[in-house]
């Protein structure tokens, strides 16, 4: 046993768990735990601008990488309600983030103290556990159970409140006998395997939907193997995009209003079985059940047991973690087909990929100012294989769902749920502090690019060299676009004439995003031809590479494109040309009974 500060504790605690790496802004409330982070230098730290950044760069580092669990601090009152959105944020995509809170002394925590609030109570809705801290000696258990609720079932956010006097005051504990918690993940039964594999077995026509648990189960090898064993066509959410690369046979494409392609959604309209694994049929994925329903079985294998049922009653459910669940079914379909048991899937299958080949949209216009169609063919000609996307909500997130190709898991990394804008900088920034090495890319829309643009100087400063493309319509695109049903255009023009501003490509832009991303020590490209796209995210890469700092490439789109998205998945507006690639165009297609 050994005496020391809480706030030590603390600190030994994270670090036997894993904890490299935290990020925050430090305060008087929460300095005794800084204190220790100092003496100790074994996590290292990177410091926000803004405490809400912090929370999305811990996001951004749990995402990263399987295991990774990121922690973000501050002091008492405002550091807390500012990380509240990063907790949301965590808690709808079921990522487990630290957030580590300063709070006044207990004495005086009812007597309306500067900066005194009930963090607890303002996070409990958005966490699986908040709690304020009372007692020193229980510092380290609450740091335990942290990590064991974070890892447990359903991952999620937990908030620790810790008042300046408990962090002071010494306890006795001892970090050399420490273990962290056994993790809870429920798992499936072989009689549960077997039924579902019966039920896919009765159809002719069954789909996998490849979930987030899946990515947050390090799951993804054995999702293709199942594919493969079964010869069974794979529809990722958005949040699982990744899990089967997009350009493996059996991807089917992604299904929805809006982040889903042409093929996704008329292959999900044509099946008769659907396999859902580790996701939660979001309404941006389903539309209205009942259209999504229809004419379909269901089997649902989720992690949380209270997600069963809870958007539609699926026709069998089970409850298991994601890769416990996999091996069981990589188990038996290797089984049955040692034994002839598994049906031949390859003409549902070939009719499935048919549709992915030739049921495209159109992406190379020519004109200036630029479509944004043009910057993702352009982005998925100049960033390689192993890129990781980054992006939050909009327009922009939405066409490059529907346009980039990604390849591998945790390389689409997305605020799904929660989709606050300002997450893609911070969230991209936590990414490169996973792995400095890798090509990370930010997707941000000008409106989302503002909200925390001030975390450029934070990957200057700590020599983060991230690429950020930034499609500028200086319009809020995507609730323009969604006002349309309103007849109206009001109150989202982000233009307006700029007196600093020389450059005539700018002219009835607004602001000057170059100067600004300039002045925070980062570097910035513009293009305004679409013919310069490509040569100038290469060199965007080149330059971060070099100088180990973001680059911002901001490309002048026109300003009104209207991107497709419909109200229902049988009913998606395309608004542009399609890329009918049919040689007898969409009847070609519809005799094929490819739109079925």
């Amino acid at each position: 046993m050994a005496r020391m500060k809480a706030a030590m504790a603390a600190v030994l605690v994270m670090e036997k768990e894993g904890v490299t790496q935290a990020f925050g802004v430090p305060g008087a409330a929460i300095n005794p735990l800084y204190a220790a982070l100092r003496e100790r230098q074994g996590i290292a730290h990177i410091l926000a601008r803004h405490v809400e950044a912090a929370s999305h760069m811990a996001e951004g580092y749990t995402r990263a990488r399987a295991g990774n669990i990121g922690v973000c601090i501050g002091t008492s009152g405002p550091a807390g309600t500012d990380m509240i959105t990063g907790l949301y944020s965590a808690q709808a995509d079921s990522i487990p983030i630290l957030c580590i809170t300063g709070q006044a002394p207990r004495a005086r925590m009812h007597k309306e103290d500067f900066q005194a609030v009930d963090i607890q109570a303002i996070a409990k809705p958005v966490t699986k556990w908040a709690t304020t801290v009372l007692e020193p000696a229980q510092v380290p258990r609450a740091f335990q159970q942290a990590f064991h609720l974070m890892r447990s079932g359903r991952p999620g956010p937990v908030l620790i409140d810790l008042p300046f006097d408990v962090q002071m005051a010494e306890i006795e504990f001892d970090i050399d006998t420490y273990e962290p918690l056994p993790v809870y993940k429920p798992a499936a039964t072989r009689r549960q395997i077997e039924k579902a594999l019966d039920m896919m077995a009765a159809a002719s026509k069954p789909l996998i939907v490849a979930g987030g648990g899946i990515i947050n189960a390090d799951a993804a090898d054995l999702l293709v193997e199942f594919a493969e064993l079964t010869g069974v066509p794979v529809i990722p959410t958005l949040m699982g995009w990744g899990a089967i690369p997009d350009d493996h046979p059996l991807m089917a494409g992604m299904c929805g209003l809006q982040t889903s392609h042409r093929y996704g959604n008329a292959t999900m309209l044509a099946s008769d079985f659907v396999l859902g694994i580790g996701n939660r049929w979001a309404n941006r994925h389903t539309g209205s059940v009942e259209t999504y329903t229809k004419g379909r079985t269901f089997v649902h294998v989720d992690i949380e047991p209270t997600q069963i049922g809870r958007v539609f009653s699926p026709d069998f459910g089970i409850v298991s973690d994601a890769r416990a669940a996999l091996e069981l079914f990589v188990q038996v379909a290797r089984e049955r087909k040692a034994a002839g048991r598994l049906p031949d899937r390859s003409d549902w299958a070939f009719r499935c990929a048919e549709r992915k080949r030739l049921m495209l949209r159109k992406t190379h216009f020519e004109q200036i100012p630029i479509k944004p169609q043009r910057v993702y063919e352009e982005m998925n000609k100049a960033f390689g294989r192993d890129t990781v996307y980054v992006t939050t909500i909009g327009l922009s997130q939405i066409a490059g769902a529907q346009f980039l190709h990604v390849y591998k898991p945790r390389q689409w990394i997305n605020c799904g749920q929660a989709g606050p804008l300002g997450w893609t900088l911070p969230a991209a920034l936590g990414v490169a502090a996973a792995d400095p090495t890798q090509t990370v890319v930010g997707l941000a829309g000008d409106y989302d690019f503002q909200f925390l643009i001030e975390e450029l100087a934070v990957g200057a400063q700590f020599q983060l060299p991230i690429v950020v493309v930034l499609v500028n319509n200086s319009y809020l695109g995507l609730i323009r676009q969604s006002q349309r049903g309103f007849e109206m255009d009001y109150c989202v023009q982000l233009a307006f004439d700029n007196i600093n501003v020389d450059d005539p490509a700018l002219k009835g832009y607004g602001m000057d995003h170059a100067k600004v991303v300039e002045g925070m020590g980062c570097k910035a490209l513009r293009v305004t031809d679409p013919e310069q796209l490509e040569s100038s995210l290469r060199q965007a890469q080149a330059m971060a590479r070099e100088h180990r700092v973001p680059v911002v490439v901001e490309c002048i789109l026109e300003k009104v494109t209207n991107i497709a998205m419909g109200t229902e998945i049988d009913k998606v507006n395309e608004f542009e040309e399609i890329d009918c690639r049919h040689p007898e165009g969409r009847q070609g297609l519809e005799l094929a009974g490819l739109l079925d």
